[in-house]
């Protein structure tokens, strides 16, 4: 069964090309754009992987942060937060594993932030990330 992951951004653009870039690595994809559709989908979906934007409108990237972290079945998901690089948003989110830029290739940071997600699960013996 493949990993299922949430990309959460409020440009359908951005959502759709993330999704498709991780549906052609074996994903399944849900997506939603803003928290609060977020929150619903990991509701009733055992996520894997959660890719977020932090600026969207009715609830935020750092909002839903709070919101996944707090809950048992989210705790522990990996977190990607995906941000413009000129939005000043710092990178030290603690509460995410990586930080990658809208405005610089994403598909490329997406390369590397898989790598090492599948690097880290087998490390942690739980086999391949996807």
């Amino acid at each position: 069964m493949p990993v299922v992951a949430l990309v959460v951004d409020d440009s359908m653009v951005i959502r759709h090309s993330i999704s498709r870039f991780l549906e052609e690595r074996g994903f399944a994809v849900e997506s939603a754009s803003n928290g609060v559709e977020a929150l619903a989908v990991a509701d009733r979906v055992r996520l894997g992987l959660i890719i977020t934007d932090i600026r969207m409108p009715t609830m935020g990237g750092s909002e839903l942060i709070t919101a996944l972290r707090s809950s048992p079945q989210t705790a522990d998901v990996p977190i990607v937060v995906l941000t413009g690089h000129s939005s000043g948003f710092d990178r030290k989110e603690s509460r995410a594993q990586f930080t990658i830029f809208k405005d610089i290739d994403i598909q490329k940071q997406l390369e590397k932030v898989l790598s090492a997600l599948t690097a880290a699960s087998v490390d942690h013996g739980q086999g391949s990330a996807h």
